[in-house]
């Protein structure tokens, strides 16, 4: 176990390990932070900090000497990096969950092949495979890059219709993917938490609202039947055990108008969607992680209140000053200077305690 006093490594400086840290902190954990950037909102709030390149082996190498476990905040680390420190300190979760979650194609062969249904999709590097692959699953698809993609970056909505050449070009890489298009009644995500001893703690699944590809709002419990939440969150227990996580996993899935529950993608770390757990449940997300990773007992993830999480993008962030006049509204801001378009600078939870 690793003891309230020792020092947590987060591999990552944003606001998700800036809110673990905190939580960390709480708990009597000292943290350090290692990443490109000198003033990420991490590093805002711990003063042990490392500032280099995730392949900066000698950077590395000191900075796992100077921690006692690993964890990242966001899954585009180099596996190599994680392999790397792996071999030096404990890494959670591991180097294998990081190289599945973030390739798109062997996510998704590795979610069929332990029987998880997702949307049909095919490899597609070149415009012929692009052709073929609209011909087996069209009409209507959308074109990913297998790599780096987040918030709505790297992909394109495709139809039959479009011209195949100008749309390979558009896409301007060889490395993609197509998915076929999902007609949902609904977005949600459940995540759920395993500890070294494999004991599972699984959150209420929550409903998303996208704009522009970006989560714009997560409403808390999801607005399904019981029978799609029960489903929702044995599929997360399934993917968790079957990846042996310790740590925390997000799953965004897809409901369809029949009820059927498609997984869309994987995060091992926390979640954008799992921010309302800060203000509404008694054990949040980012405290569940450390709890996991340094091998303390899971808490509860039961919610006292319902809860609906609002994200502040780019120049929404002056509105901070509108909620601060709601006494059931909780602020949460990142730190972050430049409001650009796109940029998540903070958050609003509105809570409804339960009764």
């Amino acid at each position: 176990m690793i003891e309230p006093g020792q020092t947590i490594g987060i591999l990552g400086g944003g606001q998700l390990g800036r809110m673990t840290a905190l939580a960390a902190l709480a708990l009597g954990y000292r943290c350090h932070i290692f990443s490109p950037d000198k003033d990420g909102p991490a590093k805002q709030v711990t003063p042990l900090a490392t500032d280099a390149d995730y392949d900066d082996k000698a950077a590395l190498a000191k900075f796992a000497a100077a921690v006692d476990v690993i964890t990242f905040e966001f899954e585009n680390v180099p596996a190599d990096t994680a392999e790397y420190l792996a071999a030096l300190k404990p890494l959670r979760p591991g180097a294998s969950a990081l190289r599945i979650a973030q390739d798109r194609i062997k996510e998704k062969d590795f979610l069929r092949s332990i029987g998880v249904a997702t949307a049909p999709y095919r490899a597609v590097g070149s415009e012929e495979a692009l052709r073929r692959a609209m011909d087996e699953i069209g009409p209507r698809g959308v074109l990913k890059t297998v790599r780096m993609g987040y918030d709505g970056k790297g992909q394109m909505a495709m139809r039959a219709e479009m011209d195949m050449a100008a749309a390979w070009q558009s896409f301007g890489s060889t490395d993609g993917i197509l998915e076929g298009f999902v007609e949902f009644a609904c977005e949600v995500s459940v995540i759920v938490a395993r500890g070294e001893n494999g004991k599972i703690a699984t959150y209420t699944p929550v409903e998303n609202q996208h704009v522009n590809h970006i989560l714009d709002t997560t409403i808390a419990p999801a607005r399904v039947s019981p029978e799609v939440s029960m489903r929702a969150e044995a599929i997360a227990h399934h993917i968790a055990e079957k990846l042996e996580i310790i740590g925390l996993l997000a799953v965004e899935m897809f409901v369809t108008h029949e009820g059927e529950v498609l997984v869309n993608e994987l995060a091992p770390r926390p979640h954008n969607s799992g921010h309302w757990t800060i203000d509404a449940c008694y054990t949040n997300q980012f405290e569940q992680l450390v709890r996991a990773i340094c091998g303390l007992p899971l808490g509860s993830p039961a919610h006292h209140s319902d809860a609906v999480m609002k994200n502040l993008i780019g120049t929404d962030i002056a509105k901070w000053r509108e909620a601060a006049n709601d006494p059931l509204q909780k602020i949460h801001l990142y730190g972050k200077e430049n409001a650009a378009p796109g940029r998540k600078m903070g958050h609003v939870t509105k809570l409804t305690p339960r009764r």
